[in-house]
């Protein structure tokens, strides 16, 4: 493996001078170090990002910690951390994926004293989430991808769900739906004040309100059985709804499972819409669910860049937020008297 040394060699110059090319540690001729950064990718040379740290304080390592999901990490959490890593690589960073443990703050605790990473990139942000606090008393840079109850001076960028929920509303309503349903997340994600599933429950029932149509909520399956659970309780105690709106990809599988075990067809006897969703996903459904894509990309390098510009400035905080794409599929459809009701 090539050294620093070697590099200079090659490049004709003092190791120090290398090295401050490399490093970016006091500025060098702009022919010398061009000279000196072909001369390292002609000998495969990769700087040691930990002696880079030491000597400037600074390792360019982020970390981007997130509680793992029960049901796993899938496509959409996925496209944020690949996104967030990408935005980083453009400004010369490296991204580090840590899954939290059960004690978060010691997990944080764990990582920021190593002094290995110069800032911290949170994901699945709660209402009242501890994190935060404790890497601002830590005086550890962060931003987040979702925000807290009251995020004050917080960098974030998160979904707007206001506009998300006005957009999935006008849609049912445009077809001419006058009752929709909304499932939330699991009875555990509402109940740990989980900020998607707060914030998604109370923007769907003030948009329904506001577009003057019934609305029905209080559902909240994690699975597929308590889906198709759901969906049963809900037509026997609310027959008049024709539109449902569902958070959780699995109690999607059962709703479609009860649907069909009623002797009726999506969207003939029901609008389904997935909240929350890649269209990928929606694609895997038969027939193809309309769904409202998560700006995951976009919000991934959203985080990533407020992170880096807080580590090289102290100017206002950046607060973003995005609304939900509405990926028409094959489950919308105008409501129509019901077979077997």
């Amino acid at each position: 493996m090539s050294s620093l040394r070697d590099v200079a060699e090659q490049a004709q110059v003092a190791v120090s001078t290398a090295s401050a090319a490399l490093n970016g540690t006091r500025p060098v001729a702009a022919a010398t170090k061009r000279r000196i950064e072909q001369a390292a990718a002609e000998l495969g040379y990769r700087p040691n990002l930990l002696a880079r740290g030491l000597q400037s304080k600074r390792t360019r390592i982020l970390a981007l910690l997130f509680p793992a999901p029960h049901s796993g990490f899938g496509l959409t959490e996925m496209q944020f951390a690949t996104s967030a890593a990408e935005a980083a690589s453009e400004l010369g960073y490296h991204l580090l994926l840590s899954p939290e443990s059960a004690e978060p703050i010691e997990e944080l605790r764990h990582i920021t004293g190593l002094g290995l990473v110069d800032g911290v990139l949170l994901m699945e942000v709660r209402l009242d989430d501890e994190r935060p606090e404790f890497l601002s008393q830590a005086g550890v840079p962060f931003s987040m991808i979702g925000r807290t109850r009251e995020p004050g001076s917080i960098d974030y960028a998160d979904i707007d769900f206001a506009e998300t929920a006005r957009e999935a509303v006008a849609h049912v309503a445009g077809l001419g739906h006058r009752e929709l349903a909304f499932f939330n997340l699991s009875a555990d994600a509402y109940a740990g004040a989980y900020g998607p599933a707060i914030r998604a429950g109370e923007e769907f029932a003030a948009a329904a309100h506001a577009a003057g149509i019934g609305y029905v909520d209080g559902f909240r399956p994690g699975s597929a059985e308590e889906g198709r659970a759901a969906f049963e309780r809900l037509i026997a105690e609310h027959p008049e709804v024709t539109a449902l709106a569902v958070m959780d990809d699995h109690a999607a599988v059962g709703v479609i499972a009860g649907v069909a075990a009623r002797g009726w067809r999506i969207p003939d006897d029901l609008t389904l819409m997935l909240v929350l969703s890649s269209a990928q996903v929606a694609q895997m459904f038969h027939p193809k669910l309309t769904t409202l894509e998560p700006p995951s990309a976009e919000l991934g390098r959203l985080g990533a860049r407020m992170l880096i510009d807080r580590l090289q400035g102290d100017g206002p905080p950046q607060q973003r937020l995005v609304p939900c794409l509405l990926v028409a599929g094959d489950s919308s459809a105008p409501p129509r008297q019901r077979s077997g009701s």
